[in-house]
C-alpha cells in the first residue's frame, strides 16, 4: 500500500520515469524461474557450454567425435559441425540437425555452473548475449535451432534424448511475458 502511495505521489509530480507495478516485478522474476529449467536442460546446455568442446547426450558428456570449438564455434578445419550436423535429424546415425547453422554458442554465452539469477542476468547482458535486447532474446528463442530442442530425435548410443521440461509454446510465451513485465531476475 505504501509503495502504491509513493507511486501515486510521483505520478502526481509528473515524474519522467515510469515506475513498474510491484506485481509485474514479482511476476517477472517468477516467470524467469519458470523458464530457467529449460535453459538448464541438456538440450540447451550442451551447446551453451564453457568448454572448448561441445557436450552431448542427456548426461552432457564430451562430444564422442572429440571435436573442438574452433575460432567461431563451428568446429575446426576438417571437422566442422556441418560435416555431420545437417538440416534435420539423421535417423540412421542419430546425429541431430536443424534447419539452421549448427554451432556452439560463443563462450560469452556459456551457462554452466550459473545460478538461476546469474543465468537471467547473463541472458540480459548485451555484452554476453550477442548484443540482443530483451526482444532479441525472445526472437532467438523462436529460431529453428532452439525449436529443435523439442524434437531432438534419438542417439544410436544412448537412445531418446530428453526434451526441455516445458512445452515449446509455453516456454516462448513465458519468456515473452518475462520481458514484457520488466525482465526481472530472481535473487
Amino acid at each position: 500500500m505504501l509503495v502504491r502511495s509513493i507511486a501515486a505521489i510521483f505520478t502526481a509530480m509528473s515524474c519522467s520515469f515510469p515506475l513498474p507495478a510491484i506485481s509485474d516485478e514479482a511476476n517477472s522474476a517468477e516467470l524467469f524461474a519458470k523458464i530457467a529449467p529449460v535453459f538448464q536442460s541438456p538440450r540447451c546446455m550442451n551447446c551453451h557450454t564453457v568448454t572448448t568442446f561441445p557436450k552431448q547426450g542427456n548426461d552432457r558428456h564430451r562430444h564422442s567425435m572429440n571435436v573442438a570449438r574452433g575460432r567461431d564455434g563451428h568446429g575446426v578445419v576438417g571437422l566442422t559441425c556441418s560435416a555431420c550436423h545437417q538440416r534435420e535429424n539423421q535417423l540412421a546415425s542419430g546425429v541431430p540437425g536443424a534447419d539452421e547453422d549448427w554451432r556452439l554458442a560463443p563462450l560469452s554465452m556459456g551457462w554452466e555452473n550459473l545460478s538461476v539469477g546469474d543465468l537471467c542476468r547473463r541472458l540480459l547482458d548485451p555484452s554476453r548475449n550477442g548484443g540482443r535486447t530483451g526482444a532479441g532474446v525472445v526472437d532467438h528463442l523462436s529460431t529453428n535451432l532452439v525449436r529443435w530442442a523439442w524434437a531432438p530425435g534419438s542417439s544410436i548410443a544412448s537412445g531418446p534424448r530428453t526434451v526441455p521440461p516445458l512445452e515449446y509454446e509455453d516456454f516462448v510465451h513465458a519468456a515473452d511475458e518475462w520481458i514484457k513485465t520488466g525482465s526481472r531476475c530472481p535473487d
